[in-house]
C-alpha cells in the first residue's frame, strides 16, 4: 500500500494471451521512453486504481522493460516491482539473473541486489543477481587451462558448422600451443545449440591442441541482445559488441590465459563485419584494465570461387540444393542436414 493509502495490485501477464493489457504496458514503457521488447515471455505488471503505474519483463533469465510511471520513481513500488520480478523468474526455475540498465539506474537496481558486471561508459551496464557467479565460472576455466606461450580463442554460433568454420579453427591451431574454442548457447538459431554443439564436436575431434567448451550466460548473443532502450540500431550493435568482447577480456580469457582471439574476414555481413572492427577496439587497446588480446583476422575460404558462410548453406538447404551444400560442409554436418531437414527449414 502506498502512502495515498491506495493498494497496489501485482499480476504476471503473458503477452500473446493479453494483447489489451499489453497495450497499456506499451504505453508505460512509452511514457518512459523505453519500447517493448519481442522476446519477452511474461510481464509483472502493477496496477493502481486500474492504471498500469509499473511493469518488468521477464527473457529466460534476463529481466527487460522495467519502468515505473514518474510521479511513483524513489517510493518503494520500484523495490516492490524488484523483488516481485525475482520471485516470478525463480518460480520458473531461473535464479541466476542478467538485466541490462543505463548506467545511471545502476543504483535502482543494486537495491535489487544486482551487481554490475562490465560497462559501456554512457550507454550501458550489464549487471547479474551474484556476487560471485562469474568468478565460479572463471574456476572452472582455470582447470581446463593449457600451457603455451600464444593461446587462442575463437568463439562461433555454427548454424551450421561449415568447412569455413573448419578452415579457421585449423589455422588457428597451427599458429598456437593451444585453442579454446566456444559457442554461443542461445537457441536463437535455426539449428538448436544441442545440435550445433554436436556438429562442431564431430568437426574438430581430430584437432588434438583444442578445448571446445559449452556455451555460457556470459558468451551473449546479438539475437538476445535487448536493444529496447537504445533508440540507435547502430548504437544496439556497437553495444552488444562492447558487452560481449569486454566479458571475454576482463574474465575469460584471463582465465585461460587466452592470448589471440580468431575470427573470419565478413565481407558479407554487415553485423559481423562491424563485429569484427569493434573487437579490434575492445579487444587490443587500452579500453580495459585487462591484458590485451591480439585479433587475427583469417581471409574467408572459397570453394569453387564460392566463399564458404553459414548463411549461404542456410539458403542452399531452403532450395534443397544439397549437391551445393556438400561442397561447403564437412561430412558429418551434411548427414545431419539430409536427415533433419524438414525441422530445419521449419525453424529457420
Amino acid at each position: 500500500m502506498n502512502a495515498a493509502g491506495d493498494f497496489y495490485d501485482f499480476h504476471s501477464v503473458r503477452p500473446h494471451e493479453a494483447p489489451h493489457e499489453i497495450e497499456d504496458v506499451e504505453r508505460l514503457l512509452a511514457a518512459n521512453n523505453l519500447e517493448l521488447d519481442s522476446q519477452i515471455e511474461i510481464f509483472v505488471v502493477c496496477r493502481q486504481q486500474g492504471t498500469v503505474v509499473a511493469c518488468a519483463g521477464l527473457d529466460h533469465c534476463t529481466i527487460k522493460c522495467v519502468a515505473v510511471a514518474e510521479h511513483l520513481r524513489g517510493e518503494a513500488l520500484s523495490l516492490r516491482l524488484g523483488s516481485e520480478v525475482v520471485s516470478l523468474a525463480a518460480e520458473r526455475g531461473q535464479f541466476h539473473l542478467f538485466l541490462y540498465s543505463p548506467p545511471h539506474n545502476q543504483s535502482l537496481f543494486r537495491g535489487w541486489g544486482f551487481y554490475p558486471l562490465v560497462e559501456v561508459p554512457r550507454q550501458i551496464v550489464l549487471m547479474e543477481n551474484s556476487t560471485v557467479a562469474i568468478q565460479r565460472y572463471c574456476d572452472r576455466l582455470r582447470e581446463q587451462r593449457r600451457p603455451g606461450a600464444t593461446i587462442g580463442g575463437i568463439v562461433l554460433n555454427a548454424n551450421p558448422f561449415t568447412l569455413g568454420h573448419r578452415y579457421l579453427v585449423e589455422q588457428a591451431a597451427t599458429a598456437c600451443d593451444w585453442i579454446h574454442l566456444f559457442l554461443v548457447r542461445e537457441d536463437a538459431s535455426s539449428i538448436s545449440y544441442a545440435d550445433r554443439f554436436a556438429l562442431v564436436a564431430a568437426g574438430v575431434k581430430d584437432i588434438d591442441n583444442l578445448t571446445l567448451h559449452q556455451g555460457s550466460d556470459y558468451i551473449i548473443s546479438r539475437a538476445t541482445f535487448p536493444g529496447y532502450f537504445l533508440k540507435d540500431k547502430a548504437l544496439v550493435d556497437h553495444s552488444w559488441a562492447a558487452i560481449d568482447l569486454l566479458l571475454f577480456r576482463e574474465y575469460i580469457a584471463p582465465a585461460l590465459g587466452i592470448t589471440h582471439r580468431y575470427v573470419g574476414t565478413e565481407p558479407f555481413d554487415l553485423v559481423t563485419n562491424s563485429y569484427n572492427s569493434e573487437m579490434r577496439h575492445w579487444l587490443q587497446q587500452p579500453a580495459s584494465p585487462a591484458p590485451p588480446i591480439k585479433v587475427v583476422e583469417v581471409p574467408r575460404v572459397s570453394i569453387h570461387g564460392t566463399p564458404v558462410s553459414a548463411t549461404e548453406v542456410r539458403r542452399l538447404l531452403a532450395h534443397r540444393n544439397f549437391k551445393a551444400i556438400e561442397e561447403l560442409v564437412p561430412a558429418t554436418t551434411m548427414k545431419f542436414l539430409e536427415q533433419d531437414y524438414p525441422q530445419i527449414v521449419q525453424g529457420a
